[in-house]
């Protein structure tokens, strides 16, 4: 695949870009991962799941990443995201930032790139660690808690 951010990028907003990330030194970023580390790359991005990136328009750094499986209604726990078959909800498993108010701008552009590109997805999703972190992550921007599960919660965007 291509490591030109001019082919992955699938939106920009002002000067930040949106893009999917799919390059070795792109999906590196994944070490990073503080809620899921143990997920593989490959599994990642394979059988209906990818990864997003937020850059600024020039300098390439990360602002933020976010990890995205497309499922079959909405999972509570990990092996849920392999329901791959015939999804209508995108499942963001995981998020982080290396930027103040990244993390909130990359799920609702993800959202509107997935909108977008697969009108077949009709619910946004979490699978969150049960941490008041993420709680009030998501609560505060906007989401709506949904259920709690042993090892996740969930909080839906409506977007």
């Amino acid at each position: 695949m291509a490591s030109d951010y001019s082919e992955n990028t699938l939106r920009t907003y002002g000067i930040k870009m949106l893009i999917l990330l799919n390059d070795d030194w792109q999906l590196g970023h994944i070490n990073d991962d503080p809620v899921r580390p143990h997920l593989t790359k490959e599994w990642r991005t394979s059988d209906g799941r990818e990864v997003y990136g937020l850059t600024e328009e020039g300098d390439g750094i990360m602002r933020a990443v976010v990890c995205v499986a497309y499922t079959k209604g909405v999972g509570i726990t990990e092996d849920d995201l392999n329901n791959t078959d015939e999804p209508d909800t995108a499942m963001f498993y995981t998020v982080w930032s290396y930027a103040r108010g990244a993390g909130r701008q990359i799920i609702f552009d993800t959202a509107d790139v997935i909108k977008r590109e697969k009108p077949h997805i009709n619910r946004f999703c979490t699978l969150s660690p049960l941490t008041e972190m993420a709680e009030k992550f998501h609560l505060r921007n906007g989401a709506k808690f949904l259920r709690r599960g042993e090892t996740c919660q969930n909080f839906e965007y409506e977007i």
